[in-house]
């Protein structure tokens, strides 16, 4: 399914914002910011052995959160802990709690995000977060880096963080349905240690300012240049432009791009088709690690994946992460 159009536009006075349907849909944002904030205030979430670092986001779908969660991962690597991400497997056939494990598992049974990660590190899938931690703690563990899940109030955070899309961090401003929000964003920054503003700022966020969180910026960038000669893009993530342009400034020859909604599930018919549309203009296919890891192993021959990574300045990281050493037991 892709976000309805209304949701990502800004100037509510126009017809593009679809007044008459946000009004319809005002009730029922009510209900799920209540029941939301309800959850929230009486669940007495689990304290796992080992430190729990939440990175979320307040929007349904994609900000940068998978890349984030890498970056720490590699950061808490690099000094000689065993750090594992959590998710909880996103359209994925099992519901865990297990180790992702690359020479077993496709991303149809554990969702593609937590395939990627285990392309260069330890990935779990749990549905049930509080049953995963134990599990992954009983493995030796030291630290748990949740994919997802700042609504979640199950598993105590000992770190939370908050990644938000600067080029789209709010969309229109309104709570799920009536919107992309999962809560209302004073509401979910206020449970927030960090915010880590992935993209450049084309704007100012006076709802930071007035929270009072600390703001990490961060930037994507490609693991390498791009490939030479014409492509073919396809993308199935948050916001597949973002994709396409990221392709574009480190000089790849888009000669199409196709769009498909997050977490897409490739049928025969998609890849038949982009493949005829790349042979009809002589372009190769390229597209995301997330979407690599999507399709069936026949299906990826002759197909590019594109990598890319986050960057946070080292000392931001440093501050931010130096802390959570000292909860390792």
């Amino acid at each position: 399914m892709r976000d309805p159009a209304f949701w990502h536009e800004t100037d509510l006075r126009s017809r593009r914002s679809a007044p008459l349907t946000r009004l319809m849909l005002s009730p029922i944002a009510g209900i799920y910011a209540w029941a939301g904030a309800r959850r929230i205030k009486t669940t007495e979430p689990f304290k796992a052995d080992s430190p729990v670092i939440c990175v979320g986001n307040l929007t349904v779908g994609g900000s940068g959160k998978t890349p984030v969660v890498a970056a720490l991962l590699d950061w808490f690597q690099a000094r000689g802990h065993r750090a594992a991400s959590l998710s909880r497997g996103y359209k994925g056939e099992l519901t865990g709690p297990l180790k992702v494990d690359m020479t077993e598992h496709t991303a149809r049974m554990v969702g593609d995000e937590p395939l990627m990660l285990a392309c260069s590190g330890e990935a779990w899938i749990g549905a049930d977060r509080v049953e995963a931690a134990k599990e992954m703690t009983a493995n030796g563990v030291d630290i748990i880096i949740m994919d997802d899940g700042h609504q979640n109030p199950t598993l105590h955070k000992d770190l939370s963080l908050v990644v938000i899309d600067a080029g789209n961090p709010y969309g229109n401003g309104f709570v799920f349905p009536k919107g992309p929000l999962r809560e209302p964003v004073d509401r979910g920054l206020a449970r927030a240690d960090a915010v880590i503003m992935v993209g450049e700022q084309t704007s100012d966020h006076p709802e930071i300012s007035r929270v009072g969180t600390p703001v990490l910026n961060a930037s994507i960038s490609p693991r390498g240049p791009a490939p030479t000669g014409p492509l073919v893009a396809f993308a199935g993530i948050g916001r597949p432009q973002k994709f396409f342009d990221t392709l574009e400034e480190s000089g790849g020859e888009l000669v199409e791009t196709v769009p498909f909604p997050d977490h897409h599930t490739y049928s025969d018919g998609d890849v038949k088709y982009l493949r005829q549309l790349a042979s009809e203009r002589s372009a190769r296919l390229i597209t995301t690690e997330k979407d690599f890891v999507r399709l069936k192993e026949q299906e990826r021959e002759g197909v590019l994946a594109f990598p890319i990574t986050v960057d946070i300045p080292q000392s931001d990281i440093d501050a931010l992460l130096e802390p959570v050493l000292k909860l390792i037991q």
